[in-house]
Order: structure tokens, then sequence, then C-alpha cells
């Protein structure tokens, strides 16, 4: 199995920025993340 990218807090931060109100897309570019990833 691949290795993740991110810890697990750091994926959690990263849903919880979105849920805050800020665009999915701009939290992608933030993390250098793909929607598609995201989404996954």
């Amino acid at each position: 199995m691949k290795r993740s990218r991110f810890t697990e807090e750091q994926i959690i931060g990263i849903l919880r920025e979105q849920e805050a109100g800020m665009k999915t897309a701009d939290v992608c570019r933030k993390h250098g993340i793909s929607e598609a990833t995201f989404y996954k």
C-alpha cells in the first residue's frame, strides 16, 4: 500500500479548513492536491 503524503492530523486540518467555509479549490491549491484527491 502506498504511504500517504499527509499525516492523519494534517488531513483532518485540511478537511476542517474546507468545512469552515474556505472554497475547495482554494484549499486544494494551498496544499498542492487535486480536487479529485480531496474528494477521495
